[in-house]
C-alpha cells in the first residue's frame, strides 16, 4: 500500500513520523495532508532514506537540486560530489537528469549515494537509449516507454516527472497560439515530436492506468511535469499553459483516487505580478495539491545570474503558497552546471524558501534568524557563521579582511552603529527578550 492508501485508513508510516519530527508539527497533521493530497512524501518502498521529506500545505518549503550527466560532460563521479555538496547545503531531493555517458550507471550510483528522495525525468532515458535502439525517437513504441518507467521504479527511484499533459489537443492549442518560445521543457519537447510525428496520443495520457500501476506497486510519487510551462516571460500564463495546467489537474483526480501520490509542476519564466495568480491557478484547478515550481524566473536578461532571477521569483512563489522549488543554477541556459554552480544555485534556492516561510507565518520560522541576530548585537561570529545557510563564505570573508578589532568588521571599524548605540543605551533599558 502507498502512504496516501495507509493514510487513508489512519495508518502512521515511519516516514509520517519521521516529517513530522522533522517540521516539528503532529504526526497527525501529517496523516491527514498525506490523506488529502495536500502533502506528499516521495519514498519508493525500495528505496532507503535516512532524511525522507513531506512536501505540501502547511510544511517547510523544499528545495530540490538538478545534476546529472550530458553528452558533453558524463563524469559521474563529478555528478556524485555535487550531490554530496547539494544534500549538506540543505536540499531536501535531488533529480538525476542524466542525457549522456552511462545513464543507468549514474542513476544507481546516486540512488545507492543519497540520503534524501531522489527524483528522475523517464523520457529522458527514453528518448535517449530508444533513439539507439529504434534508429528515431518517432520509431519508438509506445511498449518502450513502460519498460522504462518500470525498470525505473524497481530500481528506486522516489518520484518521477511525468509529461502526461503534454496531448494532441494542447498541442493544437500551442499551434493556434504561437509563442516566442514554444517549448522550453526537454521532456516537453521530445513527447510533442513523438505525438506529431506518429499522429498518436502521448502514451503515459493516453493510457495513463499503466502510469499509476506502475507508481502504486513501487509508491512513487507522480509530479505532472509543465511540458508548455514558459520559456520567457512574454509567454507566461498563455492558453497552452493554462490547457495543459487544467489537464493535470483531471489527471491529478484520477491518481489520487487510485491512491498514487501527487504533485504539480509549475513555471517557469514569470513576471512577478503574475507569480501569485500562477499559484492561485494551481491550487485552484488541482485541488491544492503541492506546487513544485521551476523557479520561477522574473525576467530574461541575467543569464549567468538566474540563480538571483529565480529566488526573486521562488520567494513571491512560495509565500504566495507554493511548497516545492526547483533551483536554478548560475549556469541555467549557458552550460551543465559546475560544483560551484550548484552551490549558488542551492543556497539562492534556500534563502527564497527560508523568506518565505517567514512570510507564511510557520512555527519557528523566524528563529534562527533572531539567534543569528542576537549573535551579530553581541559581535559573536562563531555563532552567526554556525547559524548563517552558508557556513563557509561568511566566515572566509571575515578570515580575508584582517580586521584591526575583533569585535568589529572592516565595512565601519571603530564606527561600527551597534557598539555605538549600546554604549548610548547602556544602563538606561532593560534587555530585549
Amino acid at each position: 500500500m502507498t502512504q496516501l492508501d495507509l493514510a487513508r485508513i489512519g495508518k502512521t508510516t515511519k516516514e509520517m513520523l519521521a516529517v513530522a519530527k522533522g517540521e516539528g508539527t503532529s504526526v497527525e497533521f501529517i496523516r491527514k495532508g498525506v490523506a488529502k493530497g495536500k502533502i506528499v512524501i516521495p519514498k519508493n518502498i525500495g528505496h532507503r532514506l535516512s532524511c525522507p521529506c513531506g512536501i505540501g500545505s502547511g510544511l517547510r518549503t523544499k528545495v530540490n537540486a538538478n545534476i546529472g550527466t550530458s553528452k558533453n560532460s558524463s563524469n559521474i563521479a563529478s555528478e556524485l560530489k555535487k550531490m554530496r555538496v547539494a544534500v549538506e547545503l540543505g536540499s531536501d531531493t535531488v533529480m538525476d537528469l542524466s542525457t549522456g555517458g552511462k545513464i543507468e550507471e549514474t542513476r544507481r550510483k546516486i540512488l545507492a549515494g543519497s540520503s534524501v528522495p531522489v527524483g528522475t525525468v523517464p523520457i529522458y532515458e527514453i528518448a535517449i537509449n530508444g533513439k539507439k535502439k529504434y534508429g528515431s525517437i518517432k520509431d519508438m513504441p509506445a511498449e518502450y516507454m513502460f519498460d522504462v518507467l518500470e525498470s525505473q521504479a524497481a530500481e528506486g527511484v522516489d518520484f518521477f516527472t511525468i509529461h502526461a499533459g503534454v496531448t494532441k489537443t494542447v498541442l493544437s492549442i500551442l499551434k493556434d497560439n504561437p509563442r516566442l518560445l514554444d517549448i522550453v521543457s526537454r521532456g516537453g519537447a521530445l513527447l510533442a515530436e513523438w505525438i506529431l510525428a506518429n499522429s498518436s496520443e502521448n502514451p503515459f495520457y493516453d493510457d495513463f492506468g499503466r502510469v499509476l500501476d506502475i507508481a502504486k506497486r513501487y509508491d512513487v510519487t507522480l509530479s505532472l511535469g509543465d511540458g508548455l510551462r514558459p520559456g520567457s516571460i512574454a509567454d507566461a500564463t498563455d492558453l497552452p499553459q493554462v490547457a495543459e495546467l487544467i489537464t493535470l489537474g483531471e489527471l491529478r483526480k484520477i491518481a489520487i483516487k487510485e491512491g498514487v501520490q501527487v504533485m504539480i509542476e509549475g513555471p517557469g519564466h514569470v513576471p512577478i505580478n503574475q507569480i501569485e495568480t500562477n499559484v492561485m491557478l494551481e491550487k485552484s484547478l488541482c485541488d491544492g495539491a503541492p506546487f513544485y515550481v521551476l523557479g520561477p524566473l522574473v525576467t530574461d536578461v541575467a543569464p549567468g545570474y538566474d540563480h538571483i532571477t529565480s529566488a526573486i521569483g521562488g520567494a513571491i512563489a512560495a509565500s504566495a503558497g507554493a511548497d516545492f522549488l526547483c533551483y536554478v543554477t548560475p549556469s541555467e541556459h549557458l552550460r551543465l552546471p559546475s560544483l560551484e554552480d550548484v552551490k549558488e544555485g542551492v543556497i539562492a534556492a534556500k534563502i527564497a524558501a527560508h523568506a518565505a516561510d517567514i512570510a507564511k507565518g510557520l512555527k519557528n520560522s523566524l528563529t534562527r534568524d533572531i539567534n543569528i541576530s542576537k549573535a551579530r548585537k553581541a559581535r559573536d561570529w562563531k555563532t552567526q557563521f554556525k547559524l548563517a545557510l552558508d557556513k563557509t563564505r561568511p566566515r572566509d570573508y571575515r578570515n580575508s579582511s584582517r580586521p584591526e578589532m575583533k569585535d568589529v568588521c572592516t565595512m565601519c571599524g571603530e564606527y561600527c552603529s551597534i557598539k555605538i548605540a549600546e554604549q548610548c543605551f547602556k544602563g538606561l533599558r532593560r534587555s530585549p527578550r
